[in-house]
């Protein structure tokens, strides 16, 4: 069974993130999240410009008290963070690049300063429309930036960029937001 299988059987799980701008701050923290409640941890790891990010699931009463306990220890060096109760089941597999390919339409990009505020806009754009998410991209060799990318009809990806732009801006973190209506065959391939 895939991570993405695994996963999708508890869909209704919360998610919860915690990005820092410090990696020993980040690494204490998590710590500290882990200790906190019971929660199972996804991703822990490095991302460019020096920052760490705590990615993990549970029910929801545990994930927001794992991550206020990140949010506390990390303090100062705590960049942006989240709590998505109901997680859409289409995000986790963008996150680990396991979504399956696929038919070509109008193509979405939301470009995002943190990785947290990239993984609630895709939340919030597959929830506002009938958009399928191709992939999230986390921090690593893009300065520490997170994008996503979603296709649909042209109504439904504009729709879902309005949502998905809004929640990043409201944390003052988009970069910016993109509709390509006919993007050709080999752009849309590079990104599958």
């Amino acid at each position: 069974m895939t991570p993405a299988d695994q996963f999708s059987k508890v869909h209704t799980a919360a998610l919860g993130m915690v990005e820092f701008n410090s990696i020993a701050v980040g690494i204490e923290a998590t710590d500290a999240m882990l200790k906190t409640s019971e929660v199972e941890l996804l991703i822990a790891k490095t991302i460019c410009s020096g920052k760490y990010i705590c990615l993990l699931r549970g029910d929801t009463a545990a994930v927001r008290a794992a991550v206020e306990a990140g949010r506390e220890v990390g303090s100062i060096a705590c960049v942006d963070d989240f709590v998505i109760p109901n997680l859409h089941p289409q995000v986790f597999p963008a996150l680990i690049a396991s979504s399956p390919t696929p038919e070509l339409g109008a193509l979405g990009v939301i470009e995002t300063f943190s990785v947290a505020s990239c993984v609630l806009a895709a939340d919030r754009a597959v929830k506002t429309a009938k958009v399928y998410l191709m992939e999230i991209r986390m921090g690593i060799g893009i300065g520490g930036k997170a994008y996503f990318t979603m296709t649909g009809d042209v109504a439904a990806v504009r729709s879902a960029l309005d949502a998905a732009a809004t929640a990043a801006q409201d944390a003052g973190l988009l970069v910016r937001k993109v509709l390509i209506p006919q993007p050709r065959e080999e752009l849309f391939n590079a990104l599958s």
